[in-house]
């Protein structure tokens, strides 16, 4: 697997008010962002989780923790089809 690497600038006064290091934030960032692009159907549950750096498994089990519904997309087939 090839990987890109992205560099984004982030102030620090945003890290000392997380209280935390920019190693640990931009781990937490890219959860967010696997999170978030799961979420509004821009990347399926596996490439999802490639992206946040965990199992598939381990990724749809931290989605109650984000508040996303790990199978909306397949609730919403179903419900389409119903209709």
């Amino acid at each position: 697997m090839t990987l890109q690497q992205i560099t984004i600038e982030i102030p620090e006064k945003v890290l000392l008010a997380e209280k935390t290091d920019a190693e640990s934030f931009g781990r937490e960032i890219l959860v967010l962002a696997a999170v978030k692009l799961f979420e509004i159907g821009r990347l399926s549950s596996g490439r999802a989780a490639e992206l946040a750096g965990m199992s598939r498994v381990e990724f749809l089990l931290s989605l109650n923790r984000y508040k996303v519904f790990p199978f909306a997309a397949e609730l919403n087939d179903l419900e389409s089809k119903r209709a």
